[in-house]
């Protein structure tokens, strides 16, 4: 219980809200309304996931946004070209892999901090793709969206994707040894280095991973909409970064839980319909959203401060 008391307490103040939600405004949970908000997190949802697994190896990774901008793109306009969607999301998952290894490279094998390198790219990606696209948005085929299905049918079928791949990623952190590489890299990579892990090798391979999770997403996002803008994926590397801080990620690495971050992740994108929904003011979203990653902060400071003693 001790051990999971951040995940366990950001699950109850998410409870707690929903709780307060029934009773004050239980329109909340109409079923399409909270479909549809539950289906826009979904992207979210699986970058997060890639970006906890390199948050727990001793990184951060803020280029994810224009990744995913330019996964957006590029999938919008082969699914335009008349491309069929397995190759549209394989071609998607593939520039976010090449582009997430250019970062692991970089951070892995030539040593350098992926603070200064991620920043770098992610400033290339979005002004290589605002120079592409010149702002214009890409028009999608019909059979695209909702990936020719319904829209309960698509919101179902990705809601059920996502919880899926968390599910095995939550699985394989706790089961296989390359989960087992990346909790020992983060706590100290010398110390992996001499139980015979190559620190570098599982660098580079959170980072592509965590492309080919955002190719993914992008792709997700896609089929939401009847149109691709190249503003697809602003802000989302401060989203998934606080939900995995919120969710119990440690920031100096080593140490976090995947359905924290699930949890961290609701809790945060709740916020805004909450607020709308209880007739409160949208602009205090920031600012609660603020104040919950302040304490999430705050207290993984004393817990590794107590744990020093």
């Amino acid at each position: 219980m001790k051990r999971y008391f951040r995940e366990l307490s950001v699950a109850a103040a998410l409870a707690l809200l929903l709780l307060v939600l029934a009773l004050v405004a239980p329109s909340f949970f109409s079923p399409q309304p909270l479909l549809s908000r539950l289906t826009a997190q979904t992207p979210s949802l699986v970058v997060a996931v890639g970006m906890a697994l390199v948050i727990i190896c001793r990184q951060i990774d803020i280029s994810v946004g224009s990744q995913f901008g330019v996964c957006a793109v590029i999938a919008g306009l082969l699914a335009a070209a008349g491309l069929p969607l397995p190759v549209v999301l394989l071609a998607s998952i593939g520039s976010g892999m090449v582009m997430g290894a250019l970062n692991g490279w970089l951070v892995a094998g030539l040593g350098l901090p992926s603070i200064v390198v991620t920043l770098a790219t992610m400033v290339t990606w979005q002004e290589a793709l605002r120079l592409f696209q010149q702002g214009k948005f890409v028009n999608l085929p019909p059979g695209t969206q909702w990936f020719g299905l319904s829209q309960l049918g698509g919101q179902t079928a990705l809601i059920c994707a996502a919880l899926v791949l968390l599910a095995l990623a939550a699985w394989a952190m706790k089961n296989l040894a390359a989960g087992r590489f990346i909790y020992a890299v983060g706590t100290d990579a010398e110390a992996a280095r001499l139980a015979g892990i190559n620190p570098r090798r599982t660098t580079l391979g959170a980072f592509t991973l965590l492309g080919a999770l955002t190719g993914l997403a992008a792709v997700m996002n896609v089929v939401q909409s009847p149109q691709v803008q190249p503003t697809f994926g602003a802000g989302l590397e401060l989203k998934v970064i606080a939900a995995c801080v919120v969710g119990g990620v440690a920031v100096n690495g080593g140490r976090g839980n995947l359905w924290g971050v699930f949890a961290g992740l609701l809790l945060l994108a709740m916020i805004n319909p909450a607020l709308t929904s209880l007739h409160v003011e949208a602009h205090w979203e920031k600012a609660i959203q603020g104040l919950v990653i302040l304490l999430a902060v705050v207290a993984d400071g004393l817990r590794t401060r107590r744990n020093r003693r």
